[in-house]
């Protein structure tokens, strides 16, 4: 059993797409980040980083006791490890293996947070930077496009297989159109969403997500929320919660 302590955020979403892809049992641990569980001692056992998502692997490695409890953090480790674990997703070849963890990362260090800075800037901070807007937003057109080429040359984003990479990249990309971005100028990435979109996990995946949020944003109602987005607080909340 794998227990997902999350939320479904992009980060939340591509492991909930690759634990549906593996068929392995699995169960989802609300972390409200709007209300501040990502703060709570229980958390931070097992993400340190308060961060989602974070998993508990009830049949991991075992550790020199013999118990079998497996606690990881980081969306990107977690792909891997499961992938090692199940031995899917993550080719063996060696070109192969390493052109997906490039693309991999290529996610965790480009996509992710240029397209996360876009989207605060644009819809959540408090004042309107046009600066801040144009850098994140130019940048966000610019890795859609360097998808794009990568798609013209590549059937799936990591190789010629579907692999983590794609179940990386899907949660940041598919809302596409709320972007503006120009399908007709995309026409790979089209072709690999439609791609993705057909796959039976991605289809539960999204489901999912959408009932794990109505769900979560029913269980916070008349409930204090946090700043997710005031470093301060946050800095502030994770020193409280790990004083000793």
């Amino acid at each position: 059993m794998i227990e997902l302590h999350s939320t479904p955020t992009p980060n939340g979403q591509k492991v909930m797409i690759m634990l549906e892809e593996c068929g392995l049992e699995w169960t989802h641990v609300d972390v409200s980040i709007r209300l501040g569980d990502q703060f709570k001692p229980e958390f931070l056992k097992i993400s340190p980083n308060n961060r989602i998502p974070a998993i508990i692997d009830k049949d991991g490695p075992k550790d020199s006791s013999g118990g079998s409890d497996y606690a990881m953090m980081e969306s990107g480790a977690i792909l891997i490890y499961l992938a090692d674990k199940t031995g899917k997703f993550l080719p063996t070849d060696p070109r192969k293996h390493y052109d997906t963890l490039q693309w991999l990362m290529f996610q965790m260090g480009g996509i992710g947070p240029m397209f996360g800075q876009a989207n605060h800037f644009n819809n959540y901070a408090k004042d309107k930077i046009q600066y801040a807007m144009d850098r994140y937003t130019n940048e966000q057109y610019r890795l859609y496009k360097v998808l794009d080429n990568r798609l013209a040359n590549s059937e799936w984003i990591g190789c010629d297989e579907y692999s983590i990479a794609d179940m990386a990249t899907y949660p940041w990309v598919k809302g596409w159109k709320d972007r503006g971005l120009d399908d007709a100028d995309h026409p790979n990435f089209m072709r690999w969403l439609a791609a993705m979109e057909a796959r039976p996990a991605v289809q539960r995946n999204n489901e999912m997500a959408t009932e794990i949020r109505e769900r979560m944003a029913k269980d916070a109602e008349g409930k204090a929320e946090i700043n997710m987005f005031d470093t301060k607080q946050n800095k502030e909340m994770l020193a409280e919660a790990t004083k000793r």
